[in-house]
């Protein structure tokens, strides 16, 4: 029998490991320049200074309730990346520190709630990557229903099982598997880029000359 909005999906296409360890150390401005500044995630922040890196594994759940997202990471393999899509519910929390011990027991890569998280101060001292739009110490329901393993939508963006998800300090990025090669070699070539750039600011040699001929060339109205 159909049950629409309270299923579970057991088959995912995840992306190849050594597709996602391109971007591992690569910075998410580096990744998100390189797609057209348009696939970061909005409003969710880092809860430790764990970087996160892994393959998404998606979970629905109905507001305040975690049974699904329970479930999703009992059956989530390592190096998975539990992508909650809370709808943005923010009167109770859908994890804390139990839930995000038993997940990096099980060598999960990271939570990413787009919702609430509790235990904040236990959180910052785990070795877990953990994102969330904020917190409460409300805790949830859980009598479901929800979906594992379909389409989300976190941080305002559509995020499919088995996409790519890296994130650090400045936030997430998702990248689908099939821009993934592309994306981590123009990635990874921008940061040497940059690095070589830090060097010269650093023995001030950088030419900024470029700036005044870009405002010459657009027209721009200079008055003394």
């Amino acid at each position: 029998m159909s049950n629409v909005g309270f299923r579970q999906y057991n088959n995912i296409k995840r992306a190849d490991p050594s597709l996602v360890e391109l971007f591992r150390g690569i910075p998410t401005p580096n990744i998100d320049d390189n797609m057209n500044r348009m696939f970061s995630l909005r409003g969710l922040k880092p809860y430790n200074r764990t970087p996160l890196l892994g393959t998404a594994f998606t979970v629905r759940v109905a507001a305040g309730n975690n049974l699904m997202f329970n479930r999703a990471i009992d059956l989530a393999q390592p190096g998975d990346v539990i992508v909650v899509d809370g709808g943005g519910y923010m009167e109770r929390a859908l994890c804390g520190e139990i839930m995000i011990s038993h997940a990096k027991k099980r060598g999960l890569a990271g939570f990413v709630v787009n919702g609430c998280i509790r235990d904040v101060e236990a959180v910052a001292a785990i070795d877990f990557p953990v994102y969330a739009l904020g917190f409460n110490p409300n805790g949830p329901m859980k009598n479901g229903p929800g979906e594992i393993n379909t389409p989300v939508v976190c941080g305002g963006m559509a995020i499919l099982p088995g996409d790519i998800l890296a994130g650090d300090a400045d936030g997430i990025v998702v990248i689908r598997p099939d821009d993934a090669a592309g994306v981590a070699q123009k990635a990874a070539r921008q940061n040497e880029g940059e690095k070589k750039l830090l060097e010269t600011i650093a023995q001030g040699k950088w030419d900024r000359s470029g700036f005044a001929a870009t405002l010459a060339e657009l027209g721009c109205e200079i008055m003394d």
